[in-house]
């Protein structure tokens, strides 16, 4: 699917430079700033490099352009093809559109609405194709031999990780002391090239990969992570790569000590503690590098950390329920089971007194006949919000004051 071989040399800091200036004025030099809250939270210097500000959402579209830029006149006549979960295709649907080059993307069918259709919108054919990342790649070598398509490869292509690794040589110009850069890894194209221009420009700079727990091949193949891959769905969809590539598992040997695998709830977390403090989407993979922060503080207290918020493309509908998640871990929504006289009043007399206290009911269930013990009880099922995680307790006491039974 590649000419590049395995054997073949590394990527150097001159193809990354060489990538910078093919795309000058095409590819936003995203901001890269200090973020105080996150620092206070975290006990670290956190620093975050907002990707998730490119125009197509993520750092995807350097690489893709960067190999685009490449082809000759006769491969841009004929058309490329990628796989993707979204990301990747949206850049080389919007660049290729831009550079008149018909684009050909195959994506799994659980792909984010938000990032197919974006994919569509910008001109190019989408092909939705298996459950996940590998079956949809199984489409890739019938549509090259088929339709005579230049392969631009998500990750596992020099051009490719050069283009990414415009990333690292922006963090650096601006911010050369940095102590860690953490770096979320699917195929390993973006921690490839960032590791390739730290080594160049500031090689005390260590190089730290993420990955979910349900998928964590880069930090296996590493020696990172003995323990078992679950995959299926994720929060990070655009990191569940179950295999990744041949050369970037080569620049991830010679450059980058150690991936941090974290779990999906922790990913989560950092999802909503972004939108929430810096006031930036970011979907599972953009926030990866701060999840990685949240589940091993000691690791990084006191140190210059540099975060990339690699994409902003994250679903309505499943952001929604992250949100609504977090709030059940941080204690402000919760359910409580409450066994109440089935007689009049007794319903109204329990949600005023909650109400009262300061909570706020978002959802009732009463049930008088198949969860109650006689026939003269009711059971109420409370979906309650609260400001304040202690007013639960103050609740609680006050439905037990009133004479309820709280299961």
């Amino acid at each position: 699917m590649t000419s590049i071989l395995q054997d073949d040399p590394l990527v150097t800091i001159d193809d990354i430079r060489a990538a910078s200036n093919a795309f000058a004025n095409l590819i936003e030099n995203t901001p890269f700033t200090y973020s105080q809250t996150l620092s206070e939270l975290t006990g670290a210097q956190l620093w975050l490099k907002f990707e998730n500000l490119q125009f197509t959402g993520s750092f995807k579209q350097r690489g893709a352009l960067n190999k685009l830029q490449s082809l000759t006149a006769e491969q841009r006549c004929r058309g490329v093809v990628t796989v993707s979960a979204g990301n990747h295709a949206q850049g080389v649907a919007y660049h290729a559109g831009q550079l008149g080059i018909p684009a050909t993307i195959v994506m799994p069918r659980n792909t984010p609405t938000v990032k197919a259709q974006r994919t569509a919108k910008f001109g190019a054919e989408v092909i939705l194709s298996g459950s996940n990342f590998s079956e949809a790649s199984a489409e890739i070598p019938l549509l090259v031999e088929k339709r005579g398509l230049t392969l631009v490869h998500p990750f596992d292509d020099d051009l490719v990780i050069a283009g990414q690794g415009t990333v690292g040589l922006e963090i650096l110009a601006q911010e050369p002391a940095m102590d860690v850069l953490v770096v979320a890894v699917g195929g390993g194209g973006l921690i490839s090239g960032i590791a390739v221009a730290a080594q160049a420009l500031q090689p005390d700079v260590e190089i730290l990969g993420v990955q979910s727990e349900r998928y964590p091949a880069m930090a296996k193949f590493l020696g990172c992570w003995d323990g078992t891959a679950m995959e299926g769905a994720s929060i990070a969809e655009g990191i569940a790569v179950s295999v990744p590539g041949l050369r970037t598992r080569r620049h991830v040997e010679a450059l980058v000590r150690d991936i941090i695998v974290v779990p999906e709830s922790t990913i989560e977390t950092a999802i909503a503690l972004l939108l929430q403090i810096e006031k930036t989407l970011c979907e599972g993979a953009g926030a990866a590098g701060l999840a990685a922060v949240l589940a091993h503080r000691h690791r990084f207290r006191g140190r210059k950390v540099g975060l990339i918020l690699c994409g902003g493309n994250i679903d309505n509908r499943l952001l929604g329920a992250v949100l609504q998640r977090q709030m059940v871990r941080e204690g402000r929504l919760f359910r409580l089971k409450i066994q109440v006289a089935d007689q009049a009043g007794a319903l109204g007399l329990l949600c005023s007194e909650i109400g009262l206290v300061g909570g706020n009911i978002n959802a009732v269930t009463h049930d008088r006949t198949f969860l109650v013990s006689d026939a003269k009880s009711a059971r109420v099922d409370l979906e309650i919000e609260v400001a304040d995680p202690a007013v639960r307790d103050r609740i609680e006491q006050r439905i037990v004051e009133l004479g309820f039974k709280l299961e």
